[in-house]
């Protein structure tokens, strides 16, 4: 997965979010060491993308930004928090299971979280066998 890994930081589509209100980040001093993407989905929250730097795994950083995701979901009155990832890989499928999300069969995925699985699999090194939907309900949505 090298070529996912080293996939350059498109910086005018983390600028378009900011603007938009849809990204956090995690700081420590004055650095950032994690963000979060979200977006709106077939009516969902929806996490585009959470990175912690290698740095500060393991310290529940990414936990907490997924949360604040969630929580902006149940105060937008978001039924449920939606996400894309690799199915086995230890820090994103059985990660996200921990954190109480479930894997969406086929016929659960909505047309624009369909449509998003359709762009990752075209990115380059994506293997889109190995990827999946997951979901997760807001508790407390209006």
């Amino acid at each position: 997965m090298s070529e996912i890994a080293d996939h350059a930081v498109d910086r005018q589509a983390l600028r378009r979010c900011q603007r938009q209100g849809l990204i956090w980040v995690a700081e420590e001093g004055n650095r950032t060491v994690g963000y979060v993407i979200a977006a709106v989905l077939d009516g969902n929250a929806h996490i585009e993308q959470v990175s912690v730097a290698p740095t500060h795994a393991r310290r529940g950083i990414g936990r907490q930004l997924i949360a604040h995701v969630e929580g902006w979901g149940r105060r937008s009155g978001r039924p449920a928090t939606t996400l894309t990832t690799f199915r086995d890989v230890p820090w994103n499928g059985p990660y996200y299971r921990r954190l109480g999300y479930r894997e969406l069969a086929n016929t659960e995925i909505g047309h624009e979280l369909t449509t998003t699985m359709r762009h990752e699999a075209a990115l380059p090194g994506m293997d889109s066998s190995l990827r999946c939907a997951m979901i997760k309900a807001n508790r407390g949505a209006p």
